[in-house]
């Protein structure tokens, strides 16, 4: 596990684990918001100084983004595998209940940590909401390419839609990312899983 060492004023090398220091991080801009997340909160939940975060991160922005690194390679896997279903229907079953998953989860924070920030406000957090959009872009860009796939082999309608299906795919996630937020159980939110899916196209 990668070490970070950083020189400290007045006092000696602070060694610690930038793995873990950056999964803390994550958890307070995942719970709290970028603009809600204070650099006091980060490094305390870190268990490192100020100076050994800018040594180790950069600044507060770059922590983010480095945050979000590791959001979108640990917690959204299954959008990846989503990708690999044998079926237009099983990449979006497997699309909602792996984000159903994660966003109920009981070791994470609720909700979805790309749905706070692409709604983030503020000249502060402008650099991260259109960094997080980009993101989400590229996300369906590639859900966009797997179901034109899907419809030139004939797992689709032939008039399918596919941008207007991938848009409202990503609406209901979005929405159950909101829902999830505010309390939302496992339960309720497999109800609208079930209800998407019978409003999905076949052949």
């Amino acid at each position: 596990m990668e070490k970070a060492v950083c020189t400290v004023p007045k006092g000696r090398p602070r060694e610690f684990c930038t793995e873990r220091a950056l999964a803390a991080a994550l958890r307070v801009f995942w719970s709290k918001g970028y603009e809600g997340a204070s650099l006091t909160e980060l490094t305390e939940a870190m268990g490192i100084t100020k100076p050994s975060l800018y040594a180790a991160f950069g600044n507060k922005e770059a922590l983010f983004h480095k945050a979000l690194d590791l959001y979108e390679a640990e917690k959204l896997d299954y959008m990846r595998t989503a990708l690999d279903q044998p079926s237009a229907r099983g990449v979006v079953e497997h699309l909602l209940r792996g984000a159903v998953e994660m966003q109920t989860s009981q070791c994470d924070p609720k909700g979805c940590m790309g749905v706070i920030h692409m709604t983030a406000c503020g000249s502060e957090a402008e650099s991260i909401k259109t960094d997080v959009i980009a993101r989400r872009a590229s996300s369906q860009a590639a859900l966009v390419e797997r179901l034109e796939r899907a419809k030139r082999e004939g797992d689709l309608p032939a008039d399918a839609d596919i941008a207007g299906l991938t848009q409202y795919l990503y609406a209901v996630l979005q929405g159950m990312a909101v829902q999830a937020g505010s309390g939302a159980t496992r339960d309720e939110l497999d109800r609208v899983i079930t209800i998407s899916l019978q409003c999905w196209p076949s052949k």
